[in-house]
């Protein structure tokens, strides 16, 4: 009978188009792979979030509590048409996004999680993101809202987004918009990257997602804070 149900309870899933992975040469040279990944990578990015949810610093804390809920839910089959991208240097998980398909013209962005911070892994990220709901999913806009000042500074100030009516559906803040015309417009300015990906830097990428222990997400998130306070 619980099989049989299973039907039901699975969500239809829309065709997307994959993202082409891309590498970002970051300011101290080193290269970030971004790349998606599918349903099976889940348990490892779930092990790499749990340390986030013990800091309150910028909200680490609701953004790991909430990517965590939603990637369980994707691979479990309870969220619709969802994506997830992530960013590696060497194999090194730094940064994880995820975002949806509302419909086949509106997607609603999720949520942006740097590991690694100080090089605008996550803007990165959420520009890949962006990248592909606008170019490669070929919607017409995105709805986001922001859970922190910096999310608010990166998304809502440097993409110069529309304000709109209603809920996201994360709910909290005003939701905003992405659209085909601020897209473009911005692109030049914030979304970098080159293809293909080198074979050998793709070949490490996907041979194994590495991530660092918790005692090493918490340095690199907290830094010489986390010193202070311990």
């Amino acid at each position: 009978m619980d099989m049989e149900l299973e039907g039901y309870l699975r969500p239809p899933e829309y065709p997307m188009a994959p993202y082409p992975a891309k590498v970002v040469t970051l300011s101290t040279s080193a290269k970030l792979v971004i790349r998606q990944v599918d349903r099976d990578d889940v348990p490892i990015l779930l092990e790499a979030i749990k340390p986030t949810l013990q800091v309150a610093r910028d909200y680490y804390d609701i953004v790991g509590v909430r990517l965590y809920a939603e990637l369980l839910g994707w691979s479990r089959y309870r969220v619709r048409d969802e994506f997830c991208l992530v960013g590696q240097i060497d194999g090194l998980l730094v940064g994880i996004v995820n975002s949806r398909m509302y419909s086949p013209e509106v997607g609603i962005s999720l949520h942006t999680l740097a590991i690694e911070r100080g090089l605008r892994i996550g803007a990165h990220l959420f520009a890949s993101k962006m990248e592909h709901h606008i170019e490669y999913l070929e919607q017409e806009e995105v709805l986001i809202t922001a859970e922190s000042p910096i999310g608010f500074r990166r998304w809502m100030i440097e993409y110069g987004l529309q304000e709109r009516d209603g809920q996201h559906e994360l709910g909290g803040a005003t939701p905003y918009a992405l659209t085909r015309e601020l897209y473009f417009a911005a692109k030049d300015r914030l979304v970098a990257g080159e293809r293909p990906v080198p074979p050998e830097l793709m070949a490490v990428a996907e041979k194994e997602i590495i991530i660092a222990t918790e005692d090493d997400i918490l340095e690199k998130i907290l830094g010489a804070k986390r010193r202070v306070l311990q």
